[in-house]
């Protein structure tokens, strides 16, 4: 088993974001004018940032990116305070994602994805030695998205079941979801001790309609699960019975894009200091709130 206290390791994807937050509808046809930036993301390097700079002080990233951003995205890890261990893919480009996000009151996003190089993670970039002084493993469920990424969960969660390593996942897109098939899905996550969804995978994961009927049933699949429901806070579920209902914080929204992400980096520091899940999860809300009210999807960086 792995000692109390030691790295969390997160597998999953870095990605190019190019965030366009525009206000009202989409004009068809013509101009809509928008404010356009460009930042790292993806939902693995997130988390791993956001855990980072919620106090864990050792975290690992693996991940692939193409030989165009390589560089760029190893310097924003490393200034989140995260160990990269990326490879470089001489093929296929980075992968990027166009963020549309609405300026009005809710600032939800809209994305276009062109998955690129991070979903060509295959069994291949695997070591057994990136476990080493790991107390846990975090999979980015975008990994479950491409018949390589899924072969690379496999060998990882072997890996990890065969140290002892507890494992989490955050299924990551419900619409990703409905293309692989629920029966499926559930089968692939076998062995994960901790599920993160959101409401809407939650959901769409039960056929439920009340998200904490669907973290309940799914608690009865994997042990812990944590049903993220954005301005409505956390449920907390074991053993099919809710068994925490955590509030949201306040929060002035500027750009949602991330903001998942950011609860599940703050939980899993906060569980890997030996936090019960429901105190977890608080700390995930607070993340959730701060990040709502920054552009894009990365906590700030130290100095």
């Amino acid at each position: 088993m792995t000692e109390p206290g030691g790295a969390l390791l997160v597998a999953g994807d870095v990605i190019t974001d190019i965030v366009a937050r525009h206000h009202g509808p989409l004009a068809p046809r013509t101009d809509t004018t928008a404010a356009i930036r460009t930042l790292p993301g993806g939902a693995g390097a997130n988390v791993a940032c956001w855990a980072a700079h919620w106090g864990r002080s050792e975290v690992r990233l693996i991940g692939r990116v193409g030989t165009d951003a390589a560089e760029w995205h190893e310097r924003e890890l490393t200034a989140c305070g995260v160990r990269p261990h990326l490879v470089v893919d001489p093929e296929a480009p980075t992968g990027t994602v166009i963020c549309l996000v609405d300026t009005g009151a809710a600032a939800e996003r809209t994305l276009l994805t062109q998955s690129g190089a991070s979903l060509r993670l295959n069994p291949d970039d695997w070591s057994d030695t990136l476990l080493d002084g790991v107390a846990r493993l975090h999979l980015s469920g975008y990994l479950l998205f491409s018949a390589p990424s899924r072969a690379f969960v496999a060998v990882a969660l072997e890996s990890a079941r065969a140290r002892g390593v507890p494992v989490s996942l955050d299924p990551a897109s419900a619409g990703f979801l409905v293309e692989l098939g629920v029966d499926r899905f559930l089968d692939l996550v076998s062995g994960v001790d901790v599920l993160l969804p959101s409401r809407d995978e939650a959901c769409l994961l039960t056929g439920l309609p009340d998200p904490a009927d669907a973290a309940a049933k799914l608690s009865r699949h994997v042990p812990l699960v944590v049903a993220k429901r954005g301005a409505e806070g956390a449920i907390v579920a074991r053993a099919g019975t809710v068994h925490a209902r955590v509030p949201a914080l306040p929060a002035t929204p500027r750009d949602t894009t991330g903001a998942g992400d950011a609860f599940t980096g703050a939980f899993l520091a906060a569980l890997l200091t030996g936090a019960e899940p429901a105190d977890a999860a608080a700390e995930g809300c607070r993340a959730g709130a701060r990040a709502v009210e920054r552009v894009g999807g990365r906590p700030p960086v130290a100095g």
